[in-house]
């Protein structure tokens, strides 16, 4: 009877969940719908100014907050995905167990960091760091974004890296060393090609996880509306712009609608690259 219980109780869990996240999409679909009677699709999709309040008029073009969005997400990666794949090499393959014992925890303890916290760093640490190294005017722009960005998703990358790296069999890392193979050539070749699903779940993950981050960005990017065109200009995401704006919004406004469209545009970006990681995830877990 009790586990009876315990499986309608998981399958509550699970439906409820369901329906939080459908109810979420169809809030933003209804809301979204209304600023698309009044801003073309292709306005919003491929404009290239967001200006609500322009005194020549109402402007919603997405691209420079996409691009914004992906310059930060694509730099913290560069910078996130090869140290957090040698971390992660390290905890699994040269880290003995109670190295490895104090080392996970602190890693994984990067991620409860609030966010708002890596954004002060990044405007009274990192900020200043990249002025000086860059002779920019301003240390705040995507280059600071995506230093802080990085550091934000390295528990994420690491700890599911290392998760993969860590489930191949021992008798693989045996055989090629019985072969003569190095260990760091054990590593490249053997325990690298085998985790590589979880490999790429851990990236793309990481990826979903950067690009919809808000208050360390919307802190340390430096918020300009513009189209960047290096890493050392300002830069606002998508995420940062809902964050700023939908507090002071008149509410039911074509503004108001625009951002909620905003939000559904993040909504399915982050959802397209979770559904790409799925299968890579599924067969981690086999």
């Amino acid at each position: 009877m009790s586990d009876r219980v315990a499986a309608w109780g998981f399958k509550l869990s699970a439906w409820l969940v369901i329906a939080l996240l459908f109810g979420i999409l169809a809030l933003l679909v209804k809301e979204s719908a209304l600023a698309f009677k009044t801003v073309s699709l292709k306005e919003f999709l491929l404009g290239r100014e967001w200006n609500p309040s322009g005194w020549q008029g109402s402007s919603y073009g997405t691209l420079p907050l996409l691009g914004s969005s992906l310059m930060v997400t694509a730099g913290a990666m560069a910078i996130a995905v090869p140290w957090g794949l040698l971390a992660a090499a390290f905890l699994s393959e040269v880290a003995g167990s109670r190295l490895r014992g104090f080392f996970k925890p602190v890693v994984e303890l990067l991620a409860t960091v609030p966010s708002v916290v890596y954004g002060f760093l990044g405007i009274v640490l990192v900020g200043p760091w990249v002025a000086r190294l860059t002779g920019a005017s301003s240390g705040l722009n995507a280059l600071t974004a995506s230093i802080i960005l990085a550091v934000m998703i390295l528990p994420t990358v690491i700890s599911l890296a290392d998760d993969a790296m860590h489930a191949v069999p021992w008798s693989w890392r045996e055989a090629s060393r019985a072969l003569g193979a190095t260990r760091w050539q054990t590593i490249w070749g053997v325990v690298f090609p085998a985790a590589r699903p979880g490999i790429v779940a851990a990236v793309m993950l990481g990826f979903g996880r950067a690009i919809g981050e808000t208050m360390a960005v919307l802190m340390a990017a430096g918020n300009a509306r513009a189209m960047p065109h290096s890493f050392l200009d300002p830069v606002r995401t998508l995420t940062a712009t809902i964050a700023i704006e939908l507090g002071e919004v008149p509410w039911g406004s074509e503004h108001y609608h625009a951002l909620f469209a905003l939000g559904l545009y993040l909504f399915l970006i982050s959802l397209l690259v979770n559904l790409l990681a799925e299968p890579f995830v599924r067969r981690v877990r086999r």
